[in-house]
C-alpha cells in the first residue's frame, strides 16, 4: 500500500511574504532615512522624533492604501478574465475544450490523452480547469487586496519604529550613526528572515537589502547635510 505524504511547498506564502517584507523594508528605510535626513540637518532630537512618528503615520496609511489599490486592480483584472471565459465555455464549449488539450500536448501529452484529461477536468469544474490551466490563475497566487494591504501596514509600522526606538536610546550627538547602524543591522535581519521564509538564499538576500538601505540613508544624509547648511 502507497502512504502518502503530506509536502509544504514555499510559494503558499508568496502573497503575505511579498507584502509582509516589502512593508518592513519600506518601514525600516524610509524612516530611517527621514530621521538620518531631518538629523543632519542639526535638528533638535525632539523635532527628529516628530517626523519620524509622522513619518511612520503616513507610511504606514500610504502602504495600506498603494498595497490595496494595486492588488485590487490585480483583482478586477482577473475576475475580468474569469467572467470572459466564462462566457466563452458557455458560447463556444468544443472550441474550449480544444483549446484546453492543446495546453496538455504542448506540455509533452499525446493528443488522445490530452483530450480525455481535457474532457475530465472540463466535466469537474471547467471554469477551474481553464483558469489555472490558460490563465495561470490559482488559489495560491490568487490577489487578495485586504490581506496584502492590512500586512504592509502592520510591518511597514513595526519597521518604522526600529528606527524610532533608536532615537529615544541615543545620545543627540551618535544619533546619525546610531540610527544607520542599528536600521542596516535590523534590514540585515529581515533579509536573512524574508530569505529564509521564503527558501531562498539568505547571503544574497541579506547582502541586496542591506546595501540598498546603506545607500537610501547615505543619500538622504547627504540631502539633509546641505539643505541644513544652506539654511
Amino acid at each position: 500500500m502507497t502512504r502518502m505524504h503530506k509536502e509544504s511547498h514555499l510559494v503558499s506564502r508568496i502573497g503575505w511574504l511579498r507584502a509582509a517584507v516589502l512593508g518592513a523594508n519600506d518601514g525600516i528605510v524610509s524612516t530611517a532615512s527621514l530621521i538620518v535626513g531631518v538629523a543632519s540637518a542639526s535638528a533638535a532630537t525632539s523635532e527628529v522624533l516628530v517626523a519620524g512618528v509622522a513619518g511612520l503615520v503616513a507610511g504606514a496609511m500610504s502602504m495600506a492604501a498603494g498595497e490595496y489599490v494595486s492588488v485590487s486592480s490585480q483583482a478586477d483584472t482577473e475576475n475580468a478574465d474569469l467572467a470572459r471565459e466564462r462566457a466563452e465555455l458557455a458560447s463556444q464549449p468544443a472550441f474550449e475544450r480544444e483549446e484546453l488539450a492543446q495546453i496538455y500536448v504542448k506540455r509533452g501529452l499525446e493528443v488522445g490523452l490530452a483530450r480525455q484529461v481535457a474532457d475530465q477536468l472540463m466535466a469537474k469544474d471547467a471554469l477551474g480547469a481553464h483558469a489555472h490551466d490558460e490563465l495561470g490563475i490559482s488559489e495560491i497566487t490568487a490577489a487578495r487586496p485586504i490581506q496584502a494591504a492590512l500586512t504592509s501596514a502592520a510591518t511597514f509600522s513595526v519597521g518604522a519604529a526600529l528606527p524610532l526606538l533608536m532615537v529615544l536610546v541615543s545620545p543627540a550627538s551618535m544619533l546619525v550613526w546610531t540610527v544607520s547602524a542599528a536600521s542596516l543591522v535590523f534590514l540585515a535581519l529581515l533579509g536573512a528572515v524574508g530569505a529564509r521564509a521564503g527558501g531562498a538564499n539568505v547571503m544574497k538576500a541579506t547582502a541586496r537589502v542591506t546595501f540598498w538601505g546603506a545607500f537610501a540613508m547615505a543619500l538622504t544624509a547627504g540631502i539633509g547635510a546641505l539643505v541644513g547648511t544652506a539654511v
